[in-house]
């Protein structure tokens, strides 16, 4: 950073990197799925789970869609948001049937209990701990009574600077979390838990990756 400049709030600085990134980041992670049997079925879980729920599904920080396309394919009624206009824009490019949308997790742009389900599928790990309680509540609100929330993210308890992704320079924060400590925040959202697994580094992966579903109390 420059002597002098501002310094860029996280969601600047977030959006920023994923613009950089886009085109290659879809390129690179486009069947990403096709070797991670252990997500396949967390995510398979999780298109049942809201299935039986009858009510559509938002995949907020959908990135270039790759998941947001899986859960398609499941049949649920699913649209991403992102924070990235560029990243939207892949999105669009490559599954041009399906809904996208610039958008925030602190300000989702949906009704009240309007979803069955809400997948946060690696989209915390750049929010600061302070902002997560705020993004929570917001995906508890809506989400319907009885309805489902996946969250995926690398396990851990520190803060790391990007400076090089997807073969371009940036700048931007990576976390890992702490899978209690998340649970915690998200039951004193109003979220009960359903299951928590937390898998072992894979080959090309430095730290545990944790996957937690959570409910929405019934009225």
């Amino acid at each position: 950073m420059i002597k002098g400049m501002p310094e860029l709030d996280w969601r600047a600085e977030t959006r920023n990197a994923y613009d950089t990134v886009a085109t290659d980041y879809g390129r690179l992670l486009q069947n990403e799925l096709d070797g991670l049997p252990w997500e396949r079925g967390m995510l398979g879980a999780f298109a049942g789970l809201v299935g039986a729920q009858a009510g559509p599904v938002i995949d907020l920080g959908c990135g270039t869609g790759r998941i947001t396309r899986f859960l398609a394919d499941q049949r649920l009624d699913v649209r991403g948001i992102d924070l990235s206009p560029g990243m939207i824009d892949v999105a669009r490019a490559a599954h041009p049937d399906l809904d996208f949308e610039v958008g925030s997790l602190e300000d989702i742009g949906a009704g009240d209990a309007s979803h069955a389900g809400v997948l946060a599928w690696y989209s915390i790990i750049h929010a600061p701990l302070e902002a997560l309680p705020g993004i929570f509540a917001e995906m508890h609100r809506v989400l319907a009574p009885g309805g489902y929330a996946l969250l995926a993210f690398q396990a851990g308890n520190e803060s790391r600077r990007i400076s090089r992704a997807y073969g371009h320079d940036v700048e931007f924060t990576v976390n890992r979390l702490d899978p209690e400590a998340i649970c915690a925040m998200l039951e004193a959202a109003g979220f009960i838990k359903y299951a928590c697994s937390v898998r072992e580094p894979g080959p090309m992966e430095s730290t545990p990756q944790a996957y937690l579903m959570m409910r929405k109390p019934e009225r």
